[in-house]
């Protein structure tokens, strides 16, 4: 079945930098469309970073700048480089993988951002 594995998430200072990773299996990655999203408490899932089997990243606004999402296919790994955090930043982090029809989820991983 699939599965995606997430790490790196921790506390950091506001301006400080975290990287999340998540490693995929049992789906066929360089097809798949990669995403990190985001639920802080109280507030919606939303959309932080996708990026295409080929490569095209997208990004909501908040993070343009400041985040940067790439993939490794052999790897088949997703990561998320946070630059410059805020504390609005903060929330669980989760790694999606859409195929064809398909969503899987990640189990997520805390980003807390400390002012």
């Amino acid at each position: 079945q699939v599965q995606l594995v997430e790490s790196g998430g921790g506390l950091v200072q506001a301006g400080g930098s975290l990287r999340l990773s998540c490693e995929a299996s049992g789906i066929t990655f360089r097809l798949t469309r990669m995403g990190w999203y985001r639920q802080a408490p109280g507030k919606q899932r939303e959309l932080v970073a996708s990026i295409t089997g080929g490569a095209t990243p997208t990004y909501r606004n908040s993070v343009k700048g400041r985040f940067t999402i790439s993939r490794d296919n052999d790897k088949k790994t997703v990561t998320l480089q946070m630059n410059s955090l805020r504390p609005e930043d903060t929330a669980v982090y989760y790694c999606n993988a859409q195929l064809f029809n398909s969503d899987y989820w990640g189990q997520g991983t805390q980003v807390t951002v400390s002012s």
